[in-house]
């Protein structure tokens, strides 16, 4: 079989297999419900408010949607992928695996696959939650949503390349969720997510844009906040240009790591 076919029917085996898995789901499609159905009860009291002088009222739910679809990108790719290879490496899947015609690149080809799939399931159960339950008004005009495409697409599969190349950090399935979750929380903090990013010290905030998640932020800021409110980013503007670019080379830089560093075998076990 062709490397296309095989990765084919690799990405439809891991979407069974990560459909099996509860703790999975519950990570990937309802922790970024959760959340922003909590931000939305504890910020909200109050109804919608304006953020800045001559800025347009939002509520709770509006200003944080952005961020939450940002962080299920990341979860879905960088975090989801990350400890699941390394715990396939430890029990000796990858091991298995390396001894079929299996290349790495169908095996990255399945991993990216089931990837796109959980990974826009999870934005539209958010985008629906947002929209039914919390009375958030989504954009109505074609432009907004093709850019929440190509952000949204970009996002993961950066996500999941960075998220195979950081795989091959943990030494162990034990240390495996104790390495990635940790990072994968910080940045969320620092980028936007949970909190407002022009509230953060602009030390903080050039510390986050050196990384992909303060981008894709920015790049949902962009579909789903006003226009006016492109005044309170650090350089008052979306810079759609910018974040396409920013994700673009983490997106190379992912690709060129997991190539490098991925190995059926750690060469340490």
């Amino acid at each position: 079989m062709s490397t296309i076919a095989l990765g084919a029917r690799r990405a439809g085996y891991e979407i069974r297999g990560y459909m099996r898995s509860p703790e999975s789901i519950f990570f990937t499609f309802l922790f970024p419900i959760l959340m922003l159905a909590l931000f939305s009860t504890v910020f909200g009291a109050d109804g919608a408010q304006s953020y800045g002088q001559n800025l347009p009222p939002l509520t709770a739910a509006e200003m944080y949607l952005p961020g939450m679809l940002a962080a299920g990108v990341l979860l879905s790719g960088l975090q989801n992928l990350a400890i699941d290879i390394a715990l396939e490496r430890h029990d000796g899947t990858l091991k298995r695996l390396g001894g079929t015609p299996l290349s790495p690149v169908s095996y990255f080809f399945g991993k990216i696959g089931q990837v796109a799939a959980t990974g826009i399931v999870q934005a539209i159960a958010l985008l629906l939650f947002a929209w039914l339950v919390l009375g958030v008004a989504l954009p109505t005009d074609v432009q907004s949503w093709l850019t929440f495409v190509w952000v949204f697409l970009l996002g993961l599969a950066t996500s999941a390349f960075l998220g195979i190349a950081v795989s091959a950090i943990p030494r162990s399935a034990r240390s495996a969720s104790a390495v990635v979750i940790p990072v994968t929380l910080v940045l969320q903090f620092i980028s936007g997510v949970y909190l407002f990013f022009w509230l953060l010290p602009e030390w903080l905030q050039n510390i986050a844009n050196i990384f992909p998640l303060a981008w894709m932020a920015k790049g949902m800021r962009a579909v789903f906040l006003p226009p006016e409110y492109a005044a309170l980013e650090q350089s008052g503007a979306w810079d759609l240009g910018w974040v396409a670019v920013a994700l673009l080379v983490w997106l190379v830089v992912g690709l060129v790591l997991s190539r490098l560093t991925f190995r059926w075998i750690r060469r340490d076990a």
